[in-house]
């Protein structure tokens, strides 16, 4: 990647980031404890890749307002939550996560069962904010439809299910495949499509946009399964060899380390070979594609 691209997109990470926290809620009153915690949460770390794409795609299709800011804080708040309930001891038993204890190692188990709850639903009372700032209706109520579905058990939820109910079992590739789309593919496919919603993009492009967002998802989750085996935790933020240890099924241990690396471009390839064929201005996105799925952490 060109020194540009990088200046570019820490700039973008810092205004998506600021855009992200004007959202968050004061720690104040009887229930303190529980703000303390979601804002510990979101402000750990991370690429807010989520909130970028969603930006991005709406400004290719020509989207220039605020509001699409509510919506970029909703997709992150569940992106962290998914995240919290992911490292609890029921699920991952993790304790480091973007380099920092997790949050049930913080805040305890309970107040972070209760964050992951708090931040679903608040991204959704976030979301509806779109509507002060002067969106279109129809397109608000489009966008929360998809935010919904792709969040819930058609959608990350039921990912996640499959993929607690498999643990330590023998998975078959298309139960895994399942479990990737839905579980880390169904949150950037939401992220992409609300961003083509709300910019006013008619159905065959939010199509075309899924389709993007779900190979970028399946290249996303391979190369994170390549890196939890050749990375370490100093790079990735997060312990390394967590699969192996959770006795989790993965592409790589399915498909080897060769064969997941050379999938990662073929798919990669494929969504920005789509992307090409969409309108408007796509430089940065496609460079931001090819550096999600060739990151080092």
């Amino acid at each position: 990647m060109g020194s540009i691209f990088k200046d570019n997109l820490k700039q973008a990470v810092a205004e998506t980031e600021a855009i992200v926290y004007s959202y968050l809620p004061a720690e104040e009153g009887h229930q303190k404890t529980i703000f303390e915690a979601m804002n510990y949460s979101m402000k750990a770390g991370g690429k807010r890749l989520r909130p970028l794409l969603m930006h991005e795609v709406y400004k290719m299709f020509g989207g220039n307002g605020k509001d699409i800011e509510p919506f970029m804080a909703a997709i992150e708040m569940i992106h962290t939550s998914s995240l919290i309930h992911d490292d609890l001891p029921c699920m991952d038993n993790d304790e480091l996560r973007r380099g920092k204890p997790t949050t049930w190692k913080v805040y305890g188990y309970d107040m972070a069962v209760l964050a992951g709850d708090a931040l679903m639903i608040f991204a959704f009372e976030t979301a509806a904010k779109a509507l002060e700032l002067g969106a279109d209706a129809a397109r608000v109520v489009k966008a929360m439809g998809i935010l919904a579905a792709k969040t819930g058990i058609y959608g990350m939820i039921g990912g996640q299910t499959v993929d607690v109910e498999l643990t330590g079992k023998p998975v078959p590739r298309e139960k895994l495949d399942f479990i990737y789309r839905l579980k880390t593919g169904a949150l950037l496919e939401a992220s992409m499509m609300i961003g083509a919603v709300l910019a006013g993009a008619d159905e065959t492009q939010v199509k075309t946009v899924e389709s993007i967002a779900t190979d970028v998802g399946l290249a996303f989750q391979i190369q994170d399964d390549i890196l939890d085996v050749t990375s370490t935790a100093e790079v990735l933020g997060k312990p390394v060899l967590s699969d192996e240890k959770n006795s989790k099924t993965t592409y790589v241990t399915l498909e080897g380390l060769a064969k997941a690396k050379a999938d990662v471009k073929e798919i990669s390839d494929r969504a920005c070979e789509t992307l090409a064929d969409l309108p408007g201005e796509k430089e940065f996105l496609a460079q931001l594609i090819e550096m999600l799925v060739n990151r080092e952490n």
